[in-house]
């Protein structure tokens, strides 16, 4: 069975920096966000129970899901949030299982930006990995790379766990409030450290 490191933090925070880097050092990354957007891509396997689930409008005349506006209707809805979470959750957790056991690595690192409010992947995983940075940092992050108003960003990092509870699960913390070649050096000290973990039996 693999030795799994479930790398989780908040919104601009820096997974996606990390994981490519551990992906460049050899281990396997299955990214539950990555797994989301090729369900609820134009002809994704979700699709067609997304739009009976919350309605024609929500999909783009291509045939995607159309992210702002479901996006919008989630923070706004509880009950269309669940009806959204109903359909594409069963289905990230299937995949991800699946190309966790068919990984061919030392290691995998399993990204799920809500692993810590998530029991059910917190089993899954030997290791929770937090990459952490201050919120003025991330919402900083978030403007340059995505152009969402100050109220939205604010408005998204306000509905995650708060950074001292995602700390508190954590096995091991990744500091990215520097720079990208900080961040890579504390990449390689833990993917060390997880080698040598894998090849331990447990």
């Amino acid at each position: 069975m693999a030795f799994v490191v479930g790398l989780t933090g908040g919104i601009g925070s820096g997974k996606s920096a990390a994981a490519e880097e551990f992906a460049r050092l050899g281990a396997a990354v299955v990214d539950t966000d990555a797994i989301a957007h090729e369900l609820t891509r134009a002809g994704g396997p979700a699709i067609a129970d997304l739009r009976r689930a919350l309605g024609d409008e929500f999909i783009d005349a291509a045939g995607a899901m159309d992210r702002a506006k479901v996006r919008a209707l989630v923070f706004a809805d509880v009950a269309a949030r669940a009806r959204l979470e109903s359909v594409l959750h069963p289905m990230i957790r299937a995949e991800s299982e699946r190309r966790i056991a068919a990984a061919d690595a030392p290691y995998v690192v399993h990204v799920v930006p809500l692993l810590v409010e998530s029991p059910d992947y917190r089993r899954r995983v030997a290791r929770v990995l937090v990459i952490d940075c201050p919120p003025p940092v991330q919402a900083e992050r978030v403007r340059q790379r995505s152009g969402l108003a100050e109220e939205e960003i604010q408005r998204i990092i306000g509905a995650q766990i708060p950074r001292q509870a995602r700390l508190a699960a954590a096995d091991d913390v990744i500091d990215n409030s520097g720079s990208l070649a900080a961040l890579h050096k504390q990449v390689r000290a833990l993917h060390e450290r997880y080698l040598q973990m894998s090849r331990t039996p447990a």
